[in-house]
């Protein structure tokens, strides 16, 4: 009957979880206002952190709402409104020329690099674990130091990499939006 109840409550906090994962996905993808669409990633990290939870990783649960939730989304947040949601768009005008064949450029050389990589290690995506060597993390104070050698050794480039597309897209978001304004400015001088 216990072990019953453990699973029957177990299932209900999967599903809670996956639901909300799920719906804040959908949310990110259909909703039309950006502001809405980062409010449905919220809800979707939320979701991650009640899995993480499930999983006795209360860390990464502590992270997901810290550091995503709290940090990344509200960066979203300010750039979607430092850009300015009201203004309509003309997509028929290239602000940038060649912008398009240099992304499309980017994603065949992307996709190109993703495929030579799972080549080259016989298409193995992941290690069993997250720290290294395979190594089971240790439960209590060990798994934060497990997982801090992990990401600052094994995992730097990407950690680094990563931080450095976050401050390259806000950099330029911020000298998108002021191009605009100056141009706006001239017209109306004129």
């Amino acid at each position: 009957m216990i072990a019953s109840t453990y699973a029957l409550a177990s299932i209900l906090v999967f599903v809670t979880a996956a639901l909300l994962i799920l719906g804040g996905a959908v949310g990110v993808i259909t909703m039309k206002n950006p502001v809405h669409s980062a409010l449905s990633l919220i809800m979707t990290l939320f979701g991650v952190a009640v899995a993480f939870v499930a999983q006795s990783a209360d860390f990464l649960a502590a992270v997901e709402i810290i550091v995503y939730a709290g940090a990344i989304v509200v960066l979203f947040l300010f750039v979607i409104m430092f850009l300015g949601v009201d203004r309509k768009e003309n997509v028929h005008v290239e602000p940038l020329v060649g912008q398009r064949a240099f992304a499309g450029v980017g994603v065949i050389i992307t996709i190109a690099g993703l495929i030579a990589l799972m080549a080259k290690s016989h298409w193995v995506t992941g290690t069993m674990s997250v720290s290294t060597n395979g190594v089971k993390l240790a439960v209590g104070q060990g798994n934060v130091k497990q997982l801090g050698t992990a990401v600052f050794t094994t995992y730097l480039f990407a950690f680094e990499a990563t931080a450095a597309l976050l401050v390259i897209a806000v950099v330029g978001a911020v000298l998108l939006a002021r191009r605009e304004r100056t141009l706006q400015s001239e017209e109306v001088e004129v």
